[in-house]
């Protein structure tokens, strides 16, 4: 049955795809071009091409192809991916527009097929001077007659729907591509930095103001390398925290391909240390591996384990992704025999966790995982999966903190989800 069911759901994914193509050709190819011209045969190669180039990105790493074959697949895979999204969307919005187009342009035609038709002034003075000097208005040739007699040299107009179908598709093609241009401007200038107060009831005043710089999703990968990782080193040292939290989804591949571009973490300086969880995405690309890589850059991995931290427990558990490996979260290991007495911060790439963390007396959950949807309208999708999307909620007497994230996952593009590195100030009541 479960077997069936996924292959139900390719096919439904598979010609949802393919009539979305059919769609984007019609209207940026078919109804714009002329039959034959060069302009058309190009587009159709495009448009078999690029989603082969999509579906290479998407497999390749999954199927241990050489990394420069991943790097080659993904600029132009991924960016389709998003730009299919966007120029679909506006598409959808043009067919509000052009019937609009259509009822204006047709008031202001003088046929009512798109024709031309020339007017009383424009028929010539011989004509007209014919019928005054009293011949039979039969041998004065209708107008039509005489624009068939004397052919107009110059190139026809294109017809009022062919005119309609090239605006509404160029504005479609601003528009969708320019969102899709400035959300990759967004990921490759680095995240932004973001800061908020949390206070903690426990923390003691000896803590208070205590800084975590939390990063998340940072997801190196065949795009996004070891410039993104310094440009996201260098905004965290600028802020001078007390710790750094990478809370998972540090990577999309694996040691031997990536761990050059993960160098610069060796580089984070806090006087507290830097803490390491895993994500979903560490176990898709040798966990195991990935700790132990980490370790060596200088960051402690805190696998299901707990820390005394300067008036206060900060605790991490494994994703929940590691269920299948049997290193899943441990709740119990990290946080079942400790002095509730005391403030605690957890570390959870995931929100979905909070019930846990909420039942283990935690203060504040620290999580990433959700890039805020990355690519609007995904937070609507996002927020059926997850408690919170991005920033702080109470759940009980725990709160919750979601990051954005620093990089992106597949399209490196971000629309609506600007990408964060948050400062977390943790208050004491005690004050």
């Amino acid at each position: 049955m479960a077997v069936a069911g996924l292959a139900l759901t390719a096919v439904v994914v598979l010609a949802l795809l393919v009539g979305v193509h059919r769609y984007l050709w019609r209207r940026f190819v078919g109804d714009t071009t002329a039959e034959g011209s060069a302009l058309r045969r190009a587009g159709t190669v495009a448009a078999y091409l690029l989603p082969l180039l999509s579906v290479g990105a998407l497999v390749s790493g999954r199927t241990g192809a050489p990394f420069w074959l991943q790097r080659v697949l993904a600029w132009p895979g991924y960016l389709w991916l998003a730009a299919l999204l966007y120029l679909t969307l506006a598409l959808l919005a043009g067919e509000l527009v052009r019937p609009i187009l259509r009822r204006v342009l047709a008031r202001r035609a003088p046929g009512s097929d798109g024709a031309y038709r020339p007017s009383a002034a424009e028929v010539p003075e011989s004509a007209a001077g014919a019928t005054a000097a009293g011949s039979e208005p039969s041998a004065v040739p209708a107008a039509d007659t005489l624009v068939a007699a004397a052919p107009d040299r110059r190139p026809a107009a294109p017809t009022r729907r062919l005119f309609v179908a090239r605006a509404v598709g160029g504005a479609a093609a601003v528009a969708g591509l320019g969102t899709v241009g400035y959300g990759t401007y967004g990921v490759l200038r680095g995240p932004r930095i973001k800061r908020i107060t949390v206070p903690l009831a426990k923390l003691p005043r000896s803590a208070h103001g205590f800084r975590i710089a939390l990063v998340s999703d940072i997801h190196l990968g065949p795009i996004l390398g070891s410039a993104h990782t310094r440009r996201i080193v260098d905004t965290i040292n600028r802020t001078q925290p007390d710790l750094v939290a990478v809370v998972g989804d540090l990577v999309d591949g694996t040691v031997a391909d990536l761990g050059p571009a993960a160098e610069p973490l060796a580089r984070l300086s806090a006087p507290h240390g830097s803490f390491f969880v895993t994500g979903n995405h560490e176990y898709y690309s040798g966990a195991a591996q990935w700790v132990d890589h980490v370790r060596e850059l200088g960051l402690r991995p805190l696998e299901n384990a707990r820390v005394e931290i300067a008036g206060f427990d900060l605790a991490g558990v494994n994703d929940v992704a590691g269920e299948s490996e049997g290193q899943g979260p441990d709740f119990h290991r990290a946080l079942g025999d400790r002095d509730r007495s005391r403030a605690a911060v957890l570390l959870a790439h995931q929100p979905v966790v909070i019930d846990d963390a909420v039942a283990h007396g935690v203060d504040l959950q620290l999580s990433g995982h959700t890039h805020g949807g990355q690519l609007w309208p995904g937070n609507l999708v996002a927020e059926l999966a997850n408690p919170t999307v991005a920033g702080l909620d109470r759940y009980g007497d725990t709160q919750l903190y979601v990051s954005r994230g620093a990089g992106a996952w597949g399209p490196p593009v971000r629309v609506g989800a600007p990408s964060d590195i948050t400062v977390v100030e943790l208050a004491s009541r005690q004050v």
